[in-house]
């Protein structure tokens, strides 16, 4: 905790608070990695054509992009910590769901469950991170926050394929289960009261949603974020399927390293690039990643050995790690520029729900009405068009 605290670049007054937010999405996103992965086998195994695997997937982010808007907006005016709490007991709740399903359609509605508690959590808890950054610091400190996301990322697939492997897929879920409670306990000791949260504009006049949808630049980000994200959607929903198409007697281990070595890459990637979008071209960082990525997913159409699928995530983990510090770094400044960073938060947060949505979703059609490896190539086309629409929104 103390190499943390020297890494942070916001006021003393609130190293406290941003420790807290850190450790807590550590604990929470870890105990969800452990499963995401294991859930398209695991539904596949019960019998589930690939529309709804990805149903399975874009039901978490459908109830998730209803809800973000409203919970962002309120949390502006209304505090963050409630909406935290409530969130994450949420998910410890969800946990005990997935030990009593047996059928898919039951995973499904589980899902969108889980979909409702992160839509009060993840805008929520960036906005805070927002809020208590220092000017000219903001590829800095979102990067470290970040690093909690992509470090849980990466460790909790991992370990989902360990626990699958050596116990059951009923114990990954009980350790998400007690990890979203620690993230739950954590907030509950920490984080202040809602009299005594620093919101920065909690006194603003209420911001209407027309006059923060109007703005191009915030259009040109949430594209970014909705392309950037499907493409994270069909790795980490298909990619389980398609190497087990190559590699039939691939282990849950190893699938848990090709899916989550991409995003430790980018967690790696996300302190140097942080540091480097505070005193570089912001916008030329966002376009090269995104243009690595589509290279990436190219790769994977073309890999046929789990060496060179290892290669293709890794080059998209370069691409994201590149991209998301200064992206993230524009929307704080955006929120701040608008007076209302809960809600900003929660637009591109809602662009990830959809990404996530569309990739997992389209992918699945393109599997069922295509091939298996027709997904990769729609993925690498999406991240160009991506790319090239966030030039045009965000050139002027």
């Amino acid at each position: 905790m103390g190499r943390i605290n020297d890494l942070i670049t916001i006021p003393s007054a609130h190293k406290k608070i941003f420790i807290t937010l850190f450790f807590t999405i550590f604990a929470t996103i870890t105990g969800v990695g452990i499963v995401v992965p294991l859930l398209p086998i695991y539904a596949s195994n019960m019998g589930a054509a690939g529309i709804y695997v990805g149903l399975i997937f874009g039901s978490f982010s459908l109830s998730r992009t209803l809800l973000l808007p409203y919970f962002g907006k309120l949390s502006d005016k209304n505090g963050r910590k409630p909406f935290i709490i409530a969130g994450l007991a949420g998910y410890s709740l969800v946990s005990l769901a997935f030990l009593m399903t047996s059928t898919v359609s039951s995973l499904i509605v589980i899902r969108s469950l889980q979909g409702v508690a992160s839509a009060m959590v993840m805008p929520v808890v960036q906005a805070y991170v927002g809020e208590i950054t220092n000017e000219g610091m903001e590829g800095q400190s979102m990067s470290l926050f970040n690093l909690s996301m992509f470090a849980s990322l990466s460790i909790g697939p991992v370990m989902g394929g360990v626990i699958n492997d050596f116990w059951s897929l009923d114990a990954a879920f009980v350790c998400m289960g007690l990890l979203s409670s620690a993230g739950l306990a954590l907030s509950l000791k920490y984080l202040p009261s809602i009299d005594h949260e620093y919101i920065k504009h909690k006194e603003s006049p209420n911001v209407q949603w027309s006059f923060i949808l109007k703005d191009i630049d915030l259009i040109g980000l949430f594209t970014y974020k909705f392309v950037y994200t499907g493409c994270i959607g069909i790795i980490w929903c298909f990619m389980p399927i398609f190497a087990q198409s190559k590699m039939p007697d691939i282990s849950s281990s190893s699938i848990g390293i090709l899916v989550t070595l991409g995003i430790f890459i980018s967690g790696v990637l996300q302190l140097p690039m942080g540091y480097i979008s505070d005193r570089f071209n912001r916008r030329l960082m966002v376009v090269f990643g995104g243009v690595i990525c589509s290279i990436s997913m190219f790769m994977m159409f073309k890999s046929n050995s789990y060496f060179h699928l290892i290669c293709s995530v890794s080059v998209f983990g370069i691409g994201g790690g590149i991209s998301m510090p200064p992206l993230m770094a524009l929307t704080l400044i955006k929120g701040n520029e608008k007076c209302a960073m809960g809600s900003v938060m929660a637009i591109i947060t809602v662009a990830h729900s959809l990404g996530m949505m569309v990739g997992s979703m389209g992918a699945g059609a393109a599997m069922d009405y295509f091939t298996l490896d027709s997904i990769f190539p729609c993925g690498a086309i999406l991240m160009i068009i991506g790319v090239l629409l966030f030039v045009g929104l965000t050139s002027r």
